[in-house]
C-alpha cells in the first residue's frame, strides 16, 4: 500500500469539507478525484502531502516512497532557471547514479570481501535507475518538455521571467521527470493546449506508479484513470466508483433516481401512517362503551379494541422509526437559465475585430486578424499555447 487514509475529517470554521474519508491506494492505481467546487478535493491532497492538518483521522504514506506534487516542485518565489529546476527534480536520479559509480569502483578493486552483497545492491539500484529513466535522462527530459509544449524555452531562463502558463507547464514537466511512486495532480490540464493534453494523457496511461488527479475534464479522466473517487457535495464523504468518469456519471444518475423514488415512497408511507393513526385513534374513542353497555362491550368489543390498539401501536412505532432516521430530501439540481436575447442588441455585430496585429518582444502573435461576431454566432478560439488566443 502506498497511501492509507483512515476516517479523515476536516472543517474550516463551520464549513465541513471532509467527513470520515477512508481510502487505500496501491501501486498502479489511477484514480480521479471529483466533486463540486469547495468540497475538499484540494484539501485532501494537501493533507496527504502534509500541508494541512486534519481535524480527525490519518493519512499515512508508505515508508520510503516518493510523492510528486506540483506546488512542492514549483515553490513560490523560486528564482531558479529552467535547467536548475529540472536538475533539482531529478536529483534523486543523479544520487542513484553516483551510488552506482561507487559500487562499480568497489567491484573493480580487489578489496571487496562481500562481492555477493555488492552485486545484489548494484542490481537493485540499477533497476531503480532504469525505472526512473536514468539511462536515457537527456532524451527523456527533451521528450517531456516537447510534449508539454515548452521544449523551445531556453534552459537558462529564470522561472520568474516565464508566463503563468509556461511556468505551470515547466513545473509539470519537472514533476513528471521525478517519476514518483505517487503522483498527485490538481487540475493539470488548465494551461495545456490540445496537443499537450493528448501527450499528457498518453504519459499517464503508461505511468507505472499510483495517480490521484483532481480534474473537471471528463474526457481527460476517461482516458487516464481506472476509478473515480467523489467527495459528496452533501455528506462530504468519499464514494468510490470502479470505472471511468462516464461510468461514474451513469451510476450517480441512477443513484439519484433511486434516491428521489425512495424519498417519495417514504413520504407517501408517512402520510398513510399518519392517516391510519388518526383514523384508528378516533375509532378507539368512538367504540368505547357507555356505562350501560360495558357487559356487551366486554363480550364483543374488547377483542376488537385490542386488535385496533395493536395495529395502532405498530403504526406509531413504524412512524417513530422513520422520523428518527428519515431519507433526506434530495436537493433540487442547479438550473441555470441565461438570458441571451439578441433582439435587445442595438448593434447587429456586437464584436468586430479589424486588421489587428500584435507583437511581444519582436515576436508577432497576431498578424492582420479580422473577424466579426454576429448576434447568432457561436465560435471557439483554438490554437497552441502562445499563438495569440
Amino acid at each position: 500500500m502506498l497511501l492509507t487514509i483512515s476516517n479523515l475529517s476536516k472543517a474550516f470554521g463551520d464549513n465541513q469539507v471532509l467527513s470520515g474519508v477512508s481510502l487505500t491506494m496501491h501501486r498502479g492505481d489511477k484514480w480521479g478525484l471529483v466533486g463540486a467546487n469547495g468540497v475538499g478535493k484540494s484539501t485532501l491532497i494537501k493533507i496527504v502531502v502534509g500541508e494541512v492538518e486534519p481535524d480527525a483521522g490519518t493519512a499515512e504514506l508508505a515508508v520510503g516512497i516518493q510523492v510528486g506534487y506540483l506546488p512542492q516542485v514549483l515553490a513560490a518565489g523560486d528564482t531558479l532557471t529552467v535547467d536548475e529546476l529540472l536538475a533539482r527534480a531529478q536529483e534523486h536520479v543523479h544520487t542513484i547514479e553516483a551510488q552506482l559509480r561507487g559500487l562499480e569502483a568497489r567491484m573493480a578493486g580487489s578489496d571487496d570481501s562481500d562481492i555477493d552483497a555488492t552485486l545484489a545492491e548494484y542490481g537493485r539500484l540499477g533497476e531503480e535507475f532504469d525505472r526512473l529513466g536514468g539511462y536515457d535522462l537527456a532524451h527523456r527530459t527533451a521528450a517531456v518538455l516537447a510534449g508539454l509544449g515548452v521544449g523551445d524555452i531556453a534552459g537558462d531562463r529564470p522561472l520568474p521571467s516565464l508566463s503563468g502558463g509556461e511556468k505551470a507547464r515547466v513545473g509539470l514537466a519537472a514533476l513528471l521527470l521525478q517519476a514518483p511512486d505517487l503522483l498527485l495532480l490538481d487540475e493539470p490540464t488548465n494551461h495545456l493546449d490540445f496537443a499537450a493534453m493528448e501527450w499528457l494523457e498518453g504519459f499517464l496511461q503508461d505511468f507505472g506508479g499510483a495517480l490521484l488527479v483532481v480534474s473537471h475534464d471528463r474526457t481527460f479522466l476517461n482516458r487516464t484513470v481506472q476509478a473515480i473517487v467523489e467527495i459528496d457535495e452533501y455528506s462530504r464523504e468519499a464514494k468510490f466508483y470502479a470505472g471511468t468518469y462516464d461510468f461514474f456519471a451513469q451510476e450517480k444518475a441512477l443513484a439519484r433516481t433511486r434516491w428521489v423514488e425512495e424519498y417519495a415512497e417514504q413520504q407517501e408511507e408517512v402520510r398513510e401512517l399518519r392517516r391510519f393513526i388518526q383514523s384508528k385513534a378516533r375509532q378507539v374513542g368512538h367504540n368505547r362503551p357507555g356505562d350501560g353497555d360495558k357487559l356487551a362491550y366486554n363480550y364483543k368489543g374488547g377483542r376488537v379494541e385490542a386488535t385496533i390498539g395493536r395495529n395502532l401501536r405498530a403504526a406509531e412505532e413504524r412512524l417513530r422509526r422513520i422520523e428518527a432516521d428519515p431519507i433526506p430530501k434530495p436537493p433540487q439540481p442547479l438550473h441555470i437559465n441565461p438570458d441571451f436575447d439578441p433582439a435587445r442588441l442595438v448593434n447587429r455585430t456586437p464584436l468586430a475585430v479589424s486588421q489587428v496585429t500584435v507583437a511581444y518582444d519582436g515576436r508577432r502573435v497576431l498578424d492582420d486578424v479580422t473577424v466579426a461576431l454576429g448576434t447568432q454566432d457561436r465560435i471557439v478560439i483554438v490554437g497552441p499555447n502562445g499563438a495569440g488566443k
